[in-house]
Formats: C-alpha cells, sequence, structure tokens
C-alpha cells in the first residue's frame, strides 16, 4: 500500500503566531502522517483511517496557506471573481468566515469548492474524519483547535488569532488549490 510522506512548508516569520506554535503544530501534522501509515500497515484501528487521513490533508492545507510568505489576492483573479459571485462581496465572504472560525468550540472553518454544483462553500467542520463534504474540494483550512493558537494568543484571544491568519496567508497557494479543484 502507498505510503504516505510529509511535506515541508517554507513558513517564515508570521505576524502574530509564533514560530514555537508553527514547529510544536508541524509535529502533530507528522504524527498524521505517522499514524496514517501506521493505520494502512495494519499497526492501528483501520477506524482511524478517516481521522488520521483528513487530519494530514488538512493541516496541508493549512500549513501551504501560511507558506512562501503573505501575498494578497488578486482581485482579478479567477478564485476572487468567484468569491465575488457566490458570496456577493470578498468582503462579505471574509467577515462571515470569520465569524464562521469563531464558533465556540474546537475545529476547522473550511472553504471548498463543490465541484458538482461549481460553487464555494464555507463551513464548519468539528469533527474531521465524519464531517467533511462530499465531492468538495478544500480551498482554504483554518484550524480552530486551540494547540493553533492559545500558545500565542491564549484562550481568550480566539479573535485576535482569526485576524493573524488573514494578515499572514499566501493566497497565491490558496489560488492554486482553487485552480487544482475547478480542472
Amino acid at each position: 500500500m502507498k505510503k504516505f510522506t510529509e511535506q515541508k512548508f517554507d513558513i517564515g516569520i508570521l505576524k502574530g503566531i509564533s514560530a514555537k506554535t508553527i514547529e510544536e503544530h508541524l509535529k502533530l501534522y507528522t504524527g498524521y502522517v505517522k499514524n496514517l501509515n501506521e493505520t494502512l500497515d495494519g499497526k492501528q484501528d483501520i477506524r482511524r483511517l478517516g481521522f488520521e487521513y483528513n487530519g494530514m490533508r488538512n493541516h496541508e492545507v493549512y500549513f501551504a496557506s501560511l507558506a512562501g510568505g503573505a501575498k494578497e489576492l488578486d482581485t482579478k483573479s479567477t478564485l476572487r471573481s468567484q468569491i465575488d459571485s457566490d458570496f456577493g462581496a470578498f468582503d462579505t465572504w471574509i467577515a462571515s468566515f470569520k465569524t464562521t472560525a469563531m464558533t465556540r468550540g474546537i475545529g476547522w472553518a473550511m472553504l471548498y469548492y463543490d465541484r458538482v454544483e461549481k460553487t464555494l462553500v464555507s463551513t464548519w467542520v468539528e469533527e474531521q474524519h465524519i464531517s467533511q463534504l462530499q465531492d468538495c474540494s478544500l480551498i482554504l483550512a483554518l484550524d480552530m483547535w486551540e494547540h493553533s493558537y492559545v500558545a500565542d494568543y491564549a484562550p481568550s484571544g480566539k479573535k485576535n488569532y482569526v485576524e493573524d491568519f488573514f494578515l499572514n496567508l499566501n493566497w497565491e497557494n490558496i489560488e492554486g488549490n482553487f485552480t487544482k479543484a475547478t480542472k
């Protein structure tokens, strides 16, 4: 069976999110890759497959969006046009997505591309092994589990983490996810 290898991400200095938090968070990602491979080798219960696989993939999208330095989304890009079309305006979507990220509890704020309907969908994913969307490609993932922000922001700093996340995004990488999803 295919072995998955951990991806490497060029994440430089981020606004608000410390190198130590990224380092520790990447160790968690490494664990998903290791546990997925062990599950596929029969060393762990196969019921863990969805949790480990989705945890690995979600973190790959999350870290890639922070890699290579912050870059704004081109106002004339295909992704920007799709967001404007599907949500009314980019700023409307951003506000809504940030509200989703502030959902009480732990989980993920996600932007998917629905390949059937040809639309973008923003949603909250609480349990990554049971609530990902079928026939949808992940475009942007905002990790809202406490390991992502508590060391830098304390439990009460969730809103500041969300704001800083958007300041650190490399929209070229996110646009790349969208381009792959729409092919």
